[in-house]
């Protein structure tokens, strides 16, 4: 259950958020971490936070917390860097993580936030992770609180077909 603070235009949760982190680029996924946390935090929430070495393994700790009814979650928030190098081995790695993502959400019906990233170099990392106004985990926080609020939104009796 997600409501407006009357005193702000934040939102706060009375809820429970998973986060799913990347071990892999550390230096990126921790600030995005830290700050989706405190986003959560701050609005409210209950936080689980599960890491796991790499991209290409969020999904399967994603949809065994999707799949699980106590406590059934708010929604989940995928964090992770993923570096282009010069192969294509980090697009597969990105498409792949992307489709299984999406896959998540519509199977269970619990939002999924995408957060992972892939990116052509480290500049671009520390721009999108390590700068306080434009941290993708605080982005990522705001549009969980926000789907959480949605989907709780969406009741059968309030359909009008």
């Amino acid at each position: 259950m997600l409501r407006k603070n009357p005193k702000s235009k934040k939102l706060s949760a009375a809820g429970t958020f998973a986060i799913v982190a990347s071990r892999y680029n550390s230096q990126f996924v921790d600030a995005m971490l830290r700050a989706a946390k405190a986003e959560l935090l701050r609005a409210g929430a209950k936080v689980q936070v599960v890491r796991v070495p790499g991209a290409y393994e969020i999904p399967v700790v994603a949809v065994k917390l999707a799949r699980q009814s106590c406590p059934r979650l708010s929604a989940i928030i995928c964090l992770g860097v993923i570096l282009r190098g010069q192969t294509v081995h980090a697009a597969h790695i990105g498409d792949a993580v992307s489709r299984a993502l999406m896959d998540i959400q519509l199977a269970t019906e619990v939002p999924v936030i995408h957060e992972v990233l892939l990116l052509e170099n480290a500049e671009q990392a520390r721009v999108r992770c390590l700068d306080r106004k434009h941290n993708r985990g605080t982005e990522a926080a705001q549009t969980a609180l926000e789907m959480a609020r949605v989907m709780s939104e969406l009741r059968c009796d309030d359909i009008p077909f």
